[in-house]
């Protein structure tokens, strides 16, 4: 696991934006995981300047979100399929036809969920993951307990995930309780993860996700696992991290990595 650390926020998610950028300019028709939550906004803001001003093309892009919740219609403005239209599918080139985001109002999950996975892997598999990490240390809605070889399916939200959550909604009841995500094994297939974090709020999820043991109490570790994951972080959630002075030695004999 290579971790990242940036003093600020907009450097951290310039330095995710250009990773994600090498990876399309060598293969244009990757096909890209996509996440949602405040963490990646400035990731998909600086994909979409990148678009614009320096030509980044994804034309040939096909994506795959990790989640949705249930009960959720589409144009809900808390749906991550409303999410994803405003904040980065409607200022770059995606065709729509190559945009997939799990159903929250499909008459039959578990169909769905099957579908889903196979879908991944008629498109080749994901290239790259986009991943934030919860308070409590899960990816996308894998929550602590998951299985670490879990597919797409239905899942209950913790408590402390819809506590989270709530503000985004105008009330704690209205957040729904259950939810279709991609499983930690699902996300393990992918090429290579790219997980952001930011704020003294994940500093705890982070030092346990990257330093702590492999556990399904804590799902982020799972990415231990992987022989191509990248932590991107600022200075915040970094400070719980024992071995932070060795990551920053490492970065700053890697050319080309941002400097602190």
């Amino acid at each position: 696991m290579e971790v990242i650390i940036c003093e600020e926020y907009e450097a951290m998610s310039k330095a995710a934006a250009r990773d994600i950028a090498n990876v399309l300019n060598t293969k244009p028709n990757a096909v890209l995981g996509m996440a949602t939550g405040s963490t990646p906004l400035g990731l998909y803001q600086e994909l979409v300047r990148l678009h614009k001003e320096e030509g980044l093309d994804f034309s040939q892009v096909t994506t795959f979100n990790l989640d949705e919740y249930v009960g959720l219609s589409p144009q809900h403005e808390q749906s991550y399929h409303r999410f994803m239209h405003d904040n980065f599918f409607s200022a770059v080139n995606i065709p729509r036809q190559n945009i997939y985001i799990p159903s929250g109002t499909t008459s039959n999950y578990q169909a769905f969920c099957e579908w889903y996975e196979r879908r991944i892997m008629e498109c080749g598999g994901i290239d790259v993951q986009i991943l934030g990490i919860g308070s409590d240390g899960h990816i996308a809605f894998n929550e602590p307990g998951s299985s670490l070889q879990s597919r797409t399916r239905l899942k209950t939200l913790a408590k402390s995930t819809i506590d989270d959550n709530a503000r985004f909604f105008d009330k704690a009841s209205d957040v729904p309780i259950y939810a279709i995500t991609m499983g930690v094994g699902t996300i393990l297939e992918s090429r290579k993860l790219v997980l952001l974090a930011n704020g003294s709020s994940k500093a705890k999820a982070i030092a346990e996700a990257v330093e702590g043991p492999v556990t399904s109490m804590i799902t982020a570790s799972a990415l231990q696992l992987h022989p191509m994951a990248t932590v991107y972080l600022d200075a915040a959630a970094s400070e719980q991290l024992k071995m932070r002075d060795y990551y920053l030695w490492i970065q700053d004999k890697k050319p080309g990595a941002p400097a602190l």
